[in-house]
């Protein structure tokens, strides 16, 4: 794989870029003062709330809360990851991505690039081929499989199933034997021989979000072996990272309102067949933080449809574990189990689309689903299950990112337990609302200032500087001054990329959402008294914990003669 995009690329790219001629093909932007505004692409509304301030290189939408850079509109909008929104505004500028170390750490990059290639073109083919067979003879019993399960001929060609023929060598005849090893499609037998992975079973090809082929599922249509049986993991597939059907869903409705994740391929086929193309399956495996991730990517409400037997409850739960680091505010999970011998396809063709759209409008909600599955082997008017309810619970509720649905969970429990078993407050590194950042602590007031005019940072005071490295003032305000202490000449979308990886990330977008900071008259004197106040303050602390050792005595020969210079200058303004 490459290596890594170096930091200095990145600055550089963002200066260069202006967000305005990458958004605009896009999205309709109308000039409205010294900013755009334009309707939100990210959710429904009449109102435009969506602004981009090409001073400030930077998006914002006053609705939802969206934000970012240039990058960051092209990964929410394009569904992009951050390489790929990279290499696509890099190609926009005429601009060649660089790798740090690409030459020393992976020398063989370049036959690995072309190995990708030659696989995705391999299944492509072969998904073509498996297409085509399925029009012959040879699969009148895969049609007559899936005529019964309700699947027409549009839905077919949608999701482009197949069927694989009941040959040992019906794709080493036509394909290179060593690719089709490469990419799972044929196995080694005793004497060194290779045959066909796939045989007799109707076929279900995996793509990417870009519509890529990158494996195969396949079910089979007698008893001789497993009912469904996934391609390997292979240099382009990798069962934790991809859903199936989410290409086809994509170019239903690139933003749905909700997700439905189920467990099996014919349950996708079954739902959109019954008009419900919004749905995803894993592919046999538990739902993973790399899934939970990816499909948040498209959407703020997952809805989890397993089977409401004992594996499903599990699968549910496991669910549940994987999404909770991931589920900031603005996002919803909610599970719906079905009845006993259900799964999606069985109960949508029985009840059909109206009632299943009920049961889905009715799913659990997550907080709902986490306290009612660690709770049902407790009797709650006993002091010890409330106890092990609250240790149950503790474990799980640490993961959540700080924020407003964290303390909620917290106050949940404790009115479960009557116990505050954790620590449940949240650090200002937390996505906090904006409701609760329009009269900021000193600290954030200061970061606030610096981010929206980041050329505050060469008045600051060499002392005050130092002092916040040394860790006596906030967290997000040090890692703020050691990214501008970098000396680079820094705009806030430059400033926003620095935090991409960071737990401060969408506090430091809150921050940059305060528009109050953007129109005053000077900043720097705003600084100014910031700072001023902050010492003021901090020598007042420490003139009290003084002064109460002097009360008992306690003070030692340097304490004494800080306390006397303390006090001198405790009215003096301080020289900035």
């Amino acid at each position: 794989m490459p290596g890594k995009i170096p930091q200095s690329f990145i600055d550089d790219l963002l200066a260069r870029a202006d967000i305005v001629d990458v958004i605009q093909p896009r999205l309709p932007l109308k000039k409205s003062g010294r900013n755009y505004v334009a309707r939100c692409p990210f959710h429904d509304e009449k109102t435009p709330s969506f602004t981009v301030s090409p001073q400030k290189q930077f998006y914002y939408c006053f609705g939802c809360g969206a934000s970012g850079s240039a990058i960051g509109f092209l990964m929410a909008h394009d569904h992009l990851s951050f390489p790929e929104a990279v290499e696509t505004l890099a190609s926009q500028y005429g601009m060649v991505v660089p790798c740090e170390s690409q030459a020393s750490t992976d020398p063989q990059a370049p036959q690995r690039r072309g190995l990708y290639e030659s696989l995705y073109r391999l299944n492509q083919e072969v998904a073509v081929f498996y297409a085509r067979q399925l029009r012959q003879p040879v699969a009148e019993k895969a049609v007559a499989y899936l005529r019964q399960r309700g699947v027409d001929g549009g839905i077919a060609n949608r999701y482009g199933l197949g069927f694989a023929p009941p040959g040992w060598e019906t794709l080493t005849q036509r394909f290179d034997p060593a690719l089709l090893q490469e990419a799972g499609l044929v196995s080694s037998n005793e004497k060194g021989g290779t045959y066909d992975r796939f045989r007799n079973r109707i076929m279900f090809p995996i793509r990417n979000r870009r519509g890529q082929v990158v494996g195969f599922g396949g079910r089979i249509l007698d008893s001789d072996g497993p009912k469904y049986l996934n391609s390997p993991e292979t240099p382009v597939f990798h069962k934790g990272k991809e859903v199936y059907g989410l290409y086809e869903m994509l170019q239903a409705s690139p933003r749905p309102p909700h997700i439905i994740v189920v467990e099996g391929y014919m349950d996708v086929i079954a739902l959109a067949q019954h008009g419900i193309t919004n749905t995803v399956a894993t592919l046999g495996t538990a739902a993973t933080p790399e899934h939970i991730r990816l499909l948040f990517r498209y959407s703020d409400e997952l809805v989890f449809c397993f089977d409401g037997d004992r594996a499903g409850r599990k699968a549910s739960w496991r669910a549940l574990e994987s999404a909770l680091p991931q589920f900031e505010e603005g996002r919803r999970i909610r599970f719906l189990l079905l009845p006993e011998k259900h799964d999606p396809d069985s109960l949508v063709r029985e009840e059909g689309t109206e009632k299943f759209g009920v049961r889905l409008a009715s799913a659990t909600p997550l907080s709902e689903y986490f306290f009612q599955s660690l709770t049902q082997d407790l009797d709650l008017s006993q002091m010890e299950s409330r106890a092990a309810l609250s240790k149950r619970a503790g474990k799980y509720l640490r993961q959540l990112p700080a924020g407003v649905f964290r303390q909620m969970m917290y106050a949940r429990l404790k009115e479960l337990t009557g116990i505050q078993s954790v620590k449940s407050s949240d650090s200002q590194s937390g996505n906090l609302p904006r409701s609760q950042l329009v009269q900021p602590r000193l600290y954030d007031r200061m970061a606030a200032l610096l981010i929206h005019h980041p050329h505050l940072y060469s008045s600051l005071p060499e002392t005050f500087v130092d002092q916040v490295h040394a860790g006596i003032h906030g967290e997000v305000l040090a890692q703020l001054l050691n990214i501008l202490g970098e000396g680079n000449d820094w705009t806030p979308a430059m400033i926003i990329e620095r935090y991409r990886d960071s737990p401060h990330r969408g506090y430091m977008q809150a921050l940059l959402s305060q528009g109050e900071y953007r129109s005053l008259a000077n900043p720097l004197a705003e600084m100014r008294d910031a700072i001023h106040l902050l010492q003021k303050r901090n020598l007042q602390k420490r003139l009290e914990v003084l002064t109460k050792k002097a009360d008992v005595g306690n003070l030692n020969n340097f304490e004494k003669q800080e306390l006397k210079k303390l006090m001198a200058i405790q009215s003096a303004k301080p020289e900035l």
